[in-house]
């Protein structure tokens, strides 16, 4: 199914129902009219981080189900899969072989030593300052082999995650096999997961490589254009990178929309925002909430670094049920670029900013991504956080298929319902964006029209209130959306 301009859930497998069987009735009974798409997160066997330190691509991780529940979900909606073109599990039989056979295995290209990488087996203290890292020192793990031996191997995260070398023959037919295997099991669109970190050369900061990062990224459409698949490379960075890619024509992600939003609805002030509406890339997928955080590192020089912080200040002072201390390592967590807690909770559990910030999403340029804790405006979850220690857990509730039905029921999801559906069926959003000069500070407007069709969003960004008229072809006059 090719990619269409409706709204794209972003969900586990497990998260709304305990399985993809659970998942699918969920979506046929009661989503049909406001998710186009799905996006899944990994579902393959894994290690850790939930999915993303994947096993193999071979086969969907048993407790959920296996490739006919997928291909079921994709004769209804358009599928957006994960490759983690970085990394690997550690635990993975390609480099389980490795342990045990070393320079005999044939997968011993797949993964980048050091001794090979650096001159002397070893960077400088230069060149480690240099890279563009997750962890405090050198991007590594020791290894010991099954002859007792041990070499430094390069690892970007996790140490369940080993990263790929995308540079080896053998790493390349992964690549390929895989990709082609993700596009012939029902994928519209593959995104490239931690993409930027993909490229590693001596005498840069491994990040985001040029010119090697857009060969890496041509290589990949080329093997999926005869399917029919897209890819969307993922990045957390500045903003720039993002319009560097749009230039070329790919897709991209908007990951400084959530920042942004909750900065308009804090201080009550749209400049920033407006800025960046009238900037940013058309061809893109928006967000406002993930699988891992608020995205701080996205909205770095659309606003000051005193706006950032007055933001982040305000997350904690004016979010639900949110403490600074679940984003430290007394959570597991330490991730300068993302803050942990629901959209919702973010905005104090209101109804009212939260469907503002979710209209304003719906009309940014682009396709609007909702997770599956924002599609249920759902809160913080403490327990799961407390039981685990995990920061990112807070919001990662698991649904059970009773407590999604349930919740369909509260009147902030019918409101949301309302403009989902709007959004999905409406012409104008095939069509042009304006955003019309307000004159004051804390008003909003958006306006998208196609031929005799016309869609305009006015918001007041410090009350939160907030109307959608729209051209009624019928009766030949604009008229008022209702029940948002």
């Amino acid at each position: 199914m090719s990619i269409k301009n409706e709204i794209m859930l972003i969900t586990y497998a497990d998260s709304m129902g305990k399985n993809l069987k659970e998942l699918g009735e969920l979506l046929n009974g009661h989503f049909r009219q406001v998710i186009g798409g799905v996006h899944l997160l990994p579902f393959y066997p894994s290690s850790a981080d939930r999915g993303f330190a994947p096993m193999t691509y071979e086969n969907v991780d048993a407790p959920f189900g296996d490739w006919e529940d997928i291909k079921r979900l994709s004769q209804d909606f358009y599928l957006m899969f994960d490759f983690m073109i970085n990394h690997i599990s550690r635990s993975s039989a390609y480099f389980q072989d490795f342990v045990q056979h070393k320079d005999a295995s044939p997968y011993a290209d797949l993964f980048i030593r050091y001794k090979d990488f650096w001159p002397n087996g070893e960077p400088t203290q230069e060149e480690v300052d240099l890279i563009y890292k997750r962890k405090p020192r050198a991007p590594y793990i020791d290894v010991e082999f099954k002859d007792g031996t041990t070499e430094k191997v390069w690892c970007t995260f996790d140490e369940e995650q080993v990263d790929l070398n995308l540079h080896s023959d053998v790493t390349q037919q992964f690549v390929r096999e895989n990709l082609i295997r993700l596009a012939e099991m029902g994928a519209s669109i593959i995104r490239l997961d931690a993409f930027a970190y993909a490229t590693k050369k001596r005498g840069t900061n491994c990040f985001f490589v040029e010119p090697e990062i857009w060969d890496m990224l041509g290589e990949a459409q080329e093997m999926l254009k005869p399917y029919g698949v897209d890819v969307l490379p993922e990045i957390h960075e500045h903003y720039s990178i993002q319009l560097k890619l749009a230039e070329k024509d790919h897709w991209v992600y908007d990951f400084a929309l959530p920042m942004l939003v909750l900065h308009t609805l804090y201080s009550g002030n749209s400049e920033r925002l407006t800025h960046w509406l009238n900037i940013c890339p058309r061809k893109q997928f928006t967000t406002l909430d993930t699988h891992d955080g608020i995205g701080v590192v996205d909205a770095k020089g659309l606003m000051t670094d005193e706006e950032i912080e007055e933001t982040k200040n305000n997350l904690f002072s004016k979010g639900a049920n949110i403490k600074r201390v679940y984003n430290t390592a007394a959570y597991n967590n330490l991730d300068i670029y993302q803050l942990n807690c629901t959209y919702y909770s973010a905005l104090g559990n209101n109804d009212d900013a939260y469907v503002l910030a979710r209209a304003i999403q719906f009309f940014a340029p682009g396709i609007p991504q909702v997770y599956y804790v924002g599609l249920l405006a759902g809160e913080n979850d403490i327990a799961l956080l407390e039981e685990t220690k995990v920061g990112r857990n807070i919001n990662r509730h698991y649904y059970s298929q009773e407590e999604v039905i349930e919740n369909l029921e509260r009147p902030v999801m019918k409101r949301l319902f309302q403009l989902m559906k709007f959004r999905n069926s409406y012409p104008a959003f095939d069509g042009e964006i304006k955003i019309v000069e307000a004159g004051n500070s804390d008003q909003l407007e958006i306006q998208w029209k196609k031929g005799t069709y016309r869609a305009l969003l006015k918001a007041n960004v410090r009350t939160h209130a907030f109307t959608v008229d729209y051209v009624d072809l019928e009766k030949g006059s604009l008229v008022r959306l209702t029940g948002v």
